[in-house]
C-alpha cells in the first residue's frame, strides 16, 4: 500500500456570504438607498438577496441588484456576477458572461475573480483554455494571499503547466497555501515529504501534514495517513489507528481505502476478524473498479469465504479485474479456463490469458505456460518454449517451476544436459518446499543418481522431509527402508 499524490485542477466557484454591512441597517432602508444609486447598498441587497437575509431568499432578485452595483463598476458585484453565470444561478449558465465579469472585477485587483479568471483559463470555459494565462492570474490572486491560487500555482509547477517544473516552487507555493488551512494542499504537502519532492524526505513531516488534511476530512489524507499507520511510516505502527483512518476515508468512497478495509477485516489487524466484513468492503470497491478488490472478490467467491462459493461469480469478477491488467486476476483466469471452472473448458483461452500474465512477470502464470509448451495444450509442444518460461518462473522463486527446470536439466529437454545445474534446481525447489523435488533429491541420494553420491541420511532426510509434504511414494519408500 502505497502512498499516493491525487493532484486536481477544481472549478470550486462557492457563494461567499458578504457580512460587510451591519445588521442594524435594515432591509428596507438599504433598499432605499439602493433604488437612489447606491452602489455599495445595490451589492448589499445582492447579498441579503442571495443568502436569505432580512428577505426571502432569491437567486433571480440577487443577480438583479449584482447587475445594478455590477453597471456601476463595483468590483465585488462584478465578481458575484461572474459567479452567478458561472454556476448558473438567477441566471442562465453562460461561461462568456462570467469571463467578461470576472475579468471586469479582475482588473480591479479583485483576488477571487482573479482566481476564477485562472480557472476559466486552466479548463477553457468561456475563453481559450490557456496555461499560461492561467499561471499569470493563479499569480496575481496568490501575490495577494489568496489560498486557492497559491495552491493551483503549486499544482502548475507540480506539473509543469504554464510555467517551468519546479519540484521547489510547487513546495513553496502549496507552503503558503497549507499555511492558510487549504487542506488540498495540505494534502499535496504531505506527499511531497513522504517523496522527497522539492524539500528532503520525511515521513514525520509527511505524517504531520497528512494530519492537518485529515482532521478537515480530506479522504486522500484519511487515507494516506491510515497507510503510515498501516505500516509504521513516520508514526509507531498501529493497526487500530490504521483502521480508523481509513475508515473515515472509505465512508466517503475511497476506493483504496475501502480495499483495504477488507484487507484488514480479512486478517483480523486492528479489527476483529470478518470474512463477511471484508466481502463487503471488497465489494464496495470492487464496484468502482478498483481492480485488486474485484480480485479479491473474485478469491473469495471461488473459496467461499464471506460468501456462498461461486465459480461463476468467481470468474466474473477475475474477469473485470483481468480486463483492467490485474496479473493474479488474469492468472487466475487461465486456471479457470484450464479446468472449465466457472466457464467452458478451454486450453487456447487458458493459454491466452496465462500469457497476459506471463508478460506481466507473475510466476505463477509463468509456470502454467511452461507446461503448456511442456504438454502442447492450447499450443503447440516446445520444449524450447517451455524450459524459457520455466525459468522466468524459477528465477522468482516458483518451487514448481524451479522442480520442472531441474527435470529438464536432467533429462537435456530444451537445454544441453547438465546434471550439476539439475541437482542445483532441485535443491532450491527443495528447499522451497516443493515435495517432489524433496522426493527426487531423496531418491538421487538413496541410489547415488544423477552425480550425486550415495548418502543414506541425506536421502532418510528429503524423503521424510517428502513424506511430511504430503508426498505418498516417498512415505511408502520411507517405509521399506526403515
Amino acid at each position: 500500500m502505497n502512498i499516493y499524490k491525487k493532484i486536481l485542477l477544481p472549478l470550486t466557484l462557492n457563494f461567499l456570504i458578504n457580512s460587510s454591512f451591519a445588521n442594524s441597517n435594515s432591509f428596507n432602508e438599504i433598499e432605499t438607498l439602493a433604488l437612489k444609486g447606491d452602489a455599495s447598498k445595490q451589492y448589499n441587497l445582492g447579498v441579503m438577496y442571495a443568502n436569505g437575509h432580512g428577505v426571502g431568499q432569491s437567486d433571480a432578485k440577487a443577480f438583479e441588484w449584482y447587475s445594478k452595483a455590477a453597471a456601476q463598476g463595483h468590483a465585488s458585484a462584478q465578481y458575484k456576477l461572474g459567479l452567478m453565470y458561472d454556476n448558473g444561478q438567477g441566471v442562465v449558465q453562460n461561461y462568456a458572461k462570467a469571463f467578461e465579469w470576472y475579468s471586469k472585477a479582475a482588473a480591479k485587483g479583485d483576488a477571487d475573480a482573479q482566481t476564477n479568471l485562472g480557472f476559466m483559463y486552466a479548463n477553457g470555459h468561456g475563453v481559450g483554455q490557456s496555461d499560461a494565462k492561467a499561471f499569470e492570474w493563479f499569480s496575481k490572486a496568490a501575490a495577494q494571499g489568496d489560498a486557492s491560487a497559491q495552491f493551483n500555482l503549486g499544482l502548475m509547477y507540480a506539473n509543469g503547466s504554464g510555467v517551468g517544473q519546479s519540484d521547489a516552487k510547487a513546495f513553496e507555493w502549496y507552503s503558503k497555501a497549507a499555511a492558510q488551512g487549504d487542506a488540498s494542499a495540505q494534502f499535496n504537502l504531505g506527499v511531497r515529504y513522504a517523496n522527497g519532492r522539492g524539500v528532503g524526505q520525511s515521513d514525520a513531516k509527511a505524517f504531520e501534514w497528512f494530519s492537518k488534511a485529515a482532521a478537515q476530512g480530506n479522504a486522500s489524507a484519511q487515507y494516506n495517513l491510515g497507510v503510515m499507520y498501516d505500516n509504521g511510516q513516520g508514526v509507531a505502527q498501529n493497526y487500530a489507528k490504521a483502521f480508523e483512518w481509513y475508515s473515515k476515508a472509505a465512508a466517503q468512497g475511497n476506493a483504496v481505502a475501502q480495499y483495504n478495509l477488507g484487507v484488514m477485516y480479512a486478517k483480523g489487524q486492528g479489527v476483529a476478524q470478518s470474512d463477511l466484513k471484508a466481502f463487503e468492503w471488497y465489494s464496495k470497491a470492487a464496484t468502482q473498479g478498483y481492480a485488486a478488490a474485484q480480485y479479491n472478490l473474485g478469491v473469495m467467491y471461488s473459496k467461499g469465504q464471506g460468501v456462498a462459493q461461486s465459480d461463476l461469480k468467481a470468474f466474473e469478477w477475475y474477469s473485470k479485474a483481468a480486463t483492467q491488467g490485474y496479473a493474479a486476476a488474469q492468472s487466475n483466469l487461465g486456471v479457470m479456463y484450464f479446468k472449465g471452472q466457472g466457464v467452458a473448458q478451454s486450453d487456447l483461452k487458458a493459454f491466452e490469458w496465462y500469457s497476459k500474465a506471463a508478460t506481466q512477470g507473475y510466476a505463477a502464470a509463468q509456470y502454467n505456460l511452461g507446461l503448456m509448451y511442456d504438454n502442447g495444450r492450447g499450443v503447440a509442444q516446445s520444449d524450447l518454449k517451455a524450459f524459457e518460461w520455466y525459468s522466468k518462473a524459477a528465477a522468482q522463486g516458483d518451487a514448481a517451476a524451479q522442480n520442472n527446470l531441474a527435470i529438464m536439466y536432467t533429462n537435456g529437454q530444451g537445454v544441453v544436459q547438465n546434471s550439476a545445474l539439475a541437482n542445483e534446481w532441485l535443491l532450491k525447489a527443495a528447499n522451497n518446499g516443493n515435495a517432489m523435488a524433496q522426493f527426487n533429491i531423496g531418491q538421487n541420494y538413496l541410489y547415488g543418481n544423477n552425480g550425486l553420491p550415495k548418502n543414506r541420511t541425506q536421502a532418510l532426510n528429503w524423503l521424510r522431509k517428502a513424506s511430511n509434504n504430503g508426498h505418498a511414494q516417498a512415505k511408502l519408500m520411507l517405509a521399506g527402508l526403515q
